[in-house]
């Protein structure tokens, strides 16, 4: 330990004696010069302990900032929710070009508001506790704005002689991006794994049929009673397959602006021979101006047949659809497709448009799945409600031409 300051007041000690012993002739080793040489000899050596400690504690801190700046994690230190020192780290991962360019700065400026309330938590429970706490994750925001996931664990230190909190922590937002990206392949695995079971189903359920017509070939006469049985059966397997392709086959899309009366009429008109025989009635009420659509013709045809032939089918005993078309707000174009019949219950709702999930007794569940992905690839939602007994309500949601498209789907979605 330095003793320069104790030696500085005991000399100031000795030279004030000195200089009264020459100019006023008083004793040097008088009580007073003893009495104020031990006092500088204990205030100095006081001070030189204070500084030698002062010394030492700024060593340590500029050790500390050293260790923190030489590991590969974001650290940083922050009191009162604002940084006082961030590591090379932590700087490069919010975008920074320096600690200037942080300091003094909040946290609550890097993290997404919805996070806030969970951060404010945090530092109560790590003020609270006094020791490192469990990893969290936050969506933290860089300096230019791009969002990224953060892990982070706290804990509260003494930094600069006053209390703060030390955070470390990494990026995850790779290794969140890999978890999706491996999550979707799960999914598709699932959903192929799904299909490929439901299509095995269906398939044999005829093939099945058509066996044994052909074992009765054999030992029948009477053949021919039989062979629209077949046709039938094959016509069905047909189906099947059409239906899988529509959605497995990329074809080509070619998007035009037209009016939605004139494209909703003809699939009525198309489909009125059906809804006569079942004793259906079809409705369709405009809003006296409509706004243009853009879209792919032959596939909103595909989706609005398809809602209507399931609307017919859900009335063994006839009864009125109803189609209403309005714009329900700028730039939006609701589509409604109400019928009378039999219901959904409400916890099958939900999985409607899965593969091979259907309330029908020879239905596969690729019809419905085929309209959700066309209305997706239009940039559309379509909603189903309904109750037992009372019939079911399909809306459609499409951008019109006053609010473009956000993309153009080039396949059969």
């Amino acid at each position: 330990m330095n003793r320069s300051g104790q030696i500085i007041l005991v000399l100031i000690s000795i030279l004030f004696s000195t200089f009264q012993k020459l100019t006023e002739n008083h004793p040097f080793f008088s009580i007073d010069f003893i009495l104020f040489t031990v006092i500088a000899w204990v205030v100095g050596w006081q001070y030189d302990k204070a500084r030698y400690y002062e010394k030492k504690a700024r060593a340590s801190e500029e050790s500390y900032k050293k260790l923190i700046d030489s590991l590969p994690a974001p650290v940083f230190v922050t009191r009162n929710y604002k940084f006082l020192y961030v590591n090379k780290a932590a700087i490069s991962m919010i975008g920074a070009f320096g600690l200037e360019d942080l300091y003094g700065k909040s946290i609550f400026d890097f993290i997404v508001p919805d996070y806030k309330k969970r951060l404010l938590e945090r530092i109560k429970q790590i003020k609270k506790e006094k020791q490192p706490v469990n990893t969290i994750e936050y969506t933290a925001r860089r300096l230019d704005g791009t969002p990224f996931f953060f892990e982070v664990s706290s804990l509260f230190i003494v930094f600069g002689g006053q209390e703060a909190v030390l955070s470390i922590g990494k990026d995850i937002t790779e290794k969140r991006e890999e978890t999706e990206r491996l999550l979707q392949k799960s999914e598709k695995l699932a959903l192929l794994g799904q299909m490929a079971a439901g299509i095995a189903h269906e398939i044999r359920n005829p093939l099945t049929s058509i066996k044994g017509f052909i074992q009765l070939f054999k030992t029948s006469s009477r053949k021919e009673e039989y062979f629209d049985i077949v046709l039938s059966e094959l016509d069905r397997i047909n189906d099947i397959v059409g239906e899988f392709l529509v959605l497995a086959k990329p074809t080509a899309a070619v998007y035009r602006t037209l009016d939605i009366k004139i494209l909703l009429k003809d699939v009525v008109t198309l489909i009125n021979n059906q809804s006569i025989l079942n004793n259906v009635q079809i409705f369709v009420d405009f809003d006296s101006e409509l706004p243009m659509i853009s879209c792919e013709e032959n596939q909103l045809k595909q989706v609005f047949l398809n809602l209507l032939k399931n609307a017919i089918e859900a009335m063994p005993k006839g009864g009125n659809i109803n189609v209403y078309v309005k714009e329900i707000e700028d730039g939006k174009i609701s589509i409604k497709f109400i019928d009378q019949g039999v219901g959904i219950p409400q916890e099958r709702i939900s999985t409607l448009g899965e593969p091979f999930y259907t309330t029908k007794e020879k239905g596969t569940g690729l019809g419905l799945m085929t309209c959700y992905k066309i209305i997706e690839g239009h940039n559309g939602e379509l909603n189903i409600y309904s109750e037992i007994n009372e019939g079911t309500t399909v809306e459609i949601l499409l951008p019109t031409i006053t609010q473009p498209l956000l993309k153009m789907d080039v396949s059969h979605s």
